[in-house]
């Protein structure tokens, strides 16, 4: 077989740097967690006083920011023998109110990790695996990252892109969020809209004991957060109602927009945040589809097989969610409001 070596060498160029992202993944959360991020985010250090200000050896710092400099996340003056976060970098690696919460991203990286033997079996046997079955840094590091996106658009472009919800929620309204996981999507809104009441929803106890938490931590009394299924909790008359990047990995997609449906008032609005995804693979094939498909087949497929459930995942496209919606759901219209490089926001209205 005759190799094109200008094709092996573009593969092999691609692979290298995913080799070395996949290598650098246990520095970003080193980064994280020992505050390195955080000090080079404040000002220019060498390796000797960035080891100082954090407690750490400088041996060891010295190659940690030698792989950061070498991948782009940290700056390096070699004039000055000195390393620093620009601002970009720094708003997505030190704010935890940043656009991106990247270290968050990487500790849904490493909740992966842990799963492959179950990710391994589950190929060969097909069956599913439930989200409470994963290791805690899955829930902590979800929280991470879509917050930073929350952060960025939900106030300023999500909600007001909806047909009259902001009017409604600043005169005071009752809303329900589905599936709201450690509740920041809720205590977000919650902060907002002091004169509305809203109410988490999630099955799984542990993630409703973090919200209550971050409700308390947050100071908003607006908030109560009851565990339930997304097709059988027992609120009514809400608007809004939300789901945010949930619907697809549910094990009853249809039950729960029927029941959305049900549970909305007459003049209501259903605001469904899900991965941005075309309609077909091929329109999929770029580096936002490939996170969304590796997240997908580890976490999102799993837990709707877990519940005997269509396994959307996260790339199931506006045509598939519309069916969902309105085919299985019952609301009439459906229009896509907003979208970012990472979401599309569908706002469906009986």
């Amino acid at each position: 077989m005759a190799i094109n070596e200008e094709k092996l060498n573009a593969f092999l160029g691609r692979a290298v740097g995913d080799l070395g992202a996949a290598f650098s993944a246990v520095l970003v959360l080193l980064g994280d967690e020992l505050g390195l991020y955080k000090a080079l985010a404040k000002e220019s250090l060498t390796p000797f006083e960035l080891a100082e200000r954090t407690g750490t050896n400088e041996r060891y710092i010295r190659e940690w920011l030698g792989n950061q400099t070498a991948g782009g996340y940290v700056d390096y003056d070699a004039v000055a023998g000195t390393y620093r976060l620009n601002d970009e970098q720094a708003a997505c690696l030190a704010d935890p109110a940043g656009p991106v919460d990247l270290a968050g991203a990487y500790e849904i990286a490493q909740a992966l990790f842990h799963t492959y033997p179950r990710v391994r079996d589950n190929f060969r046997s097909g069956a599913g695996m439930e989200w409470g079955e994963h290791h805690p840094c899955l829930f902590h590091g979800v929280e991470r990252f879509f917050r930073g996106g929350y952060h960025a658009h939900l106030l300023n472009a999500w909600l007001p892109a909806l047909d009259g919800v902001v009017d409604k929620l600043q005169r005071g309204g009752k809303v329900a969020d589905i599936g709201c996981g450690h509740g920041a999507s809720t205590v977000l809104m919650a902060k907002a809209f002091p004169a509305s009441h809203f109410v988490g929803y999630d099955y799984h106890a542990p993630s409703i004991d973090v919200a209550r938490e971050r409700a308390r931590e947050a100071g908003v009394s607006n908030t109560t957060f009851e565990q339930a299924d997304a097709s059988s909790y027992e609120g009514r008359d809400f608007d809004p109602i939300t789901f945010f990047d949930c619907l697809h990995d549910m094990g009853d997609p249809d039950g729960a927009a029927q029941h959305a449906r049900a549970s909305l008032k007459d003049d209501g609005t259903c605001m469904v945040v899900e991965p941005h995804a075309g309609d077909a693979v091929a329109e999929n094939i770029n580096p936002v589809g490939r996170v969304y498909y590796a997240a997908s087949s580890m976490i999102c497929v799993p837990v709707s097989l877990a519940r005997h459930g269509p396994a959307l995942g996260a790339q199931a496209g506006e045509a598939r969610l519309r069916k969902v919606i309105v085919d299985a759901g019952g609301f009439r219209r459906l229009r896509r409001a907003a979208e970012t490089p990472f979401n599309i926001v569908l706002e469906a209205r009986p």
